[in-house]
């Protein structure tokens, strides 16, 4: 049902103000000069990093490749004090884009987007933020990959009189000093957290689902002669991370682990161990180490014997160790292992013990053993890729909703569009590609602008993919998946965190590089496989 005509209308709206958001406003507003109104629930700027203030709060991507690359001054001016970036260094950045871009004067922050409908007969989108209605002929999702927060549901977590928290949705100014601290969740996340909290708190207990591999992040201080080398070749630098695979910085291995002794396979695991690096880890050491169970198993044995070597205690050290394949999202830390030497941090393995209740005083197993806690700390992570499209009411040619349209598992073509919903576009949606962020968010901001001004310049009213290209795309992805190890573990990547959710193929695992082909080609053949309307029911063949 639409609504009167009065209503705001621009040229386009953009869903949030992350890496995605705040390049997607730069690239209408400043660049095609075209009209834009952009939504951001929170405060301010930094997506993700704007909510994510948990103590220890650390990117796992080099410091010089965790930011734009578009614009050469930018690159130049921008400075940086170690390997890694830590959360507040992140907000720092996206703050002085905004302003050296001037996209403040676009953004109504503090306003939450709750609907996107699309009017057929108008060829427009109605979308309701903060309780108005504003009308665009182009919707631009940035709404984030990690932002629908995942809060585990446990019986009697509503009786606990301490504080709960989540580290998706960590308030400004707590200090947990001094407290008895229980840590729920094992990924990144709760890595960072534990190793930050252990040694301040009274005590610490992490309570562990599933153990994970975990390398050093390899945090260090940046010389000012390194600073300006990678400045100096920017340009190289930033051409391998976009042709690469992951887009991480370094050259990625294509040497099979097992064609080499296990005396050389010690040697290259253990300098990159030195190193650091999650992706540096699984991807720069062999090339097979996400395809091959035998390669994959050579290098969770040196971790889990690293484990073995750091962990004093033995009883935490099996608690800690995971035994199934290196195949989920590839972490790193600054000192995690090291955290259970300490006297005032503990391990709980919730396979053996789970959960049996929480009650007043804290979380009780089902040994019988009551831990008396004062913070419950959630790590959980999110209902990622899909979570918050499915918050919001969305709903396309026919008045299908999102829900229904995904029914059976989330759905684009190129990660960036779906069927039924024309002129309708995500960053980093269901099957985009599985890298280092940033180039990958650049890369489908710029094809997508570019698919604009396309539509644009040849009087387009409505661009949605065919069915048939997105079905042959998942296909694609789930054929590309397939062939890893990463399908034969329950990961947050195919959604297997969210209780209820049907795990399902949720990112393009061939790479960058290929994916940045794979979109050229798209745009130089004319935009095959889209439904292309000059007016309603006109569609360009």
């Amino acid at each position: 049902m639409s609504t009167q005509s009065s209503s705001p209308s621009v040229d386009v709206i953009v869903i949030g103000a992350g890496f995605g958001g705040l390049y997607g406003v730069h690239k209408f507003a400043n660049e095609l000069n075209m009209s834009v109104l952009a939504f951001e629930k929170a405060s301010g700027p930094a997506g993700t990093w704007h909510w994510n203030r948990y103590p220890g709060a650390l990117s796992d991507t080099r410091s010089h490749l965790y930011r734009y690359s578009f614009d050469k001054d930018l690159l130049q001016d921008s400075s940086w004090e170690n390997t890694y970036l830590t959360q507040p260094e992140i907000l720092a950045y996206f703050e002085d884009v905004v302003e050296r871009f001037d996209l403040a004067r676009h953004y109504r922050f503090n306003t939450e987007v709750t609907s996107s409908v699309y009017l057929e007969d108008e060829q427009l989108w109605e979308v309701t933020a903060g309780g108005q209605i504003y009308r665009a002929r182009y919707v631009f999702n940035a709404v984030g990959l990690l932002s629908a927060v995942n809060m585990p549901d446990i019986a009697g977590l509503d009786t606990f009189e301490g504080l709960v928290l989540h580290t998706g949705a960590w308030p400004e100014g707590i200090d947990l000093s001094g407290k008895r601290v229980g840590v729920v969740g094992s990924g990144s996340t709760g890595t960072q957290v534990v190793t930050a909290l252990g040694p301040v708190v009274e005590h610490l207990t992490h309570f562990i689902r599933t153990p994970q591999y975990s390398v050093p992040v390899g945090k260090r201080p940046v010389s000012e002669a390194e600073l300006a080398e990678i400045k100096a070749n920017y340009e190289q630098i930033w051409e391998q991370a976009k042709n690469s695979s992951v887009a991480f910085g370094f050259e990625e291995a294509t040497t099979p682990a097992m064609s080499v002794s296990a005396q050389e396979r010690e040697r290259v695991f253990h300098q990159a161990w030195e190193e650091g690096g999650g992706f540096n880890f699984m991807f720069g050491t062999f090339g097979d180490i996400a395809t091959d169970v035998a390669a994959n198993e050579a290098a969770a044995a040196f971790i889990r014997g690293k484990i073995a070597e750091i962990v004093t205690d033995p009883e935490k050290a099996r608690k800690l160790t995971p035994h199934d394949l290196y195949a989920r999202r590839p972490l790193c830390d600054d000192g995690f292992y090291d955290t259970f030497n300490r006297d005032n941090v503990d391990v709980v393995a919730l396979k053996e013990t789970p959960f049996q209740e929480i009650t007043p005083e804290g979380v009780v197993t089902a040994d019988g053993k009551l831990h008396e806690v004062d913070v419950l700390v959630f790590a959980t992570g999110f209902d990622a890729v899909d979570g918050n499209y499915r918050r919001m009411e969305i709903r396309g040619r026919g008045g299908v909703s999102i829900n229904e349209h995904w029914d059976g598992q989330p759905s684009s073509y190129l990660g960036v569009t779906t069927s039924k919903f024309p002129n309708w576009f995500m960053i980093l949606g269901p099957n985009g590609p599985f890298t280092n962020l940033p180039p990958s968010i650049e890369t489908q901001v710029e094809w997508i602008a570019e698919l604009v001004a396309f539509a644009e310049a040849n009087g387009i009213t409505a661009v949605e993919p065919e069915e048939a290209t997105v079905e042959a795309w998942t296909d694609t992805c789930r054929e590309i998946a397939g062939m890893t190890v990463f399908t034969k573990v329950d990961s947050w990547i195919f959604g297997a965190n969210v209780p209820g959710k049907k795990p399902s193929v949720l990112f393009y695992l061939g790479g960058l590089g290929n994916y940045r082909s794979i979109l050229r080609d798209v745009a130089d053949s004319g935009y095959q496989g889209f439904a292309l309307a000059r007016a309603k029911d006109t569609v360009l063949v």
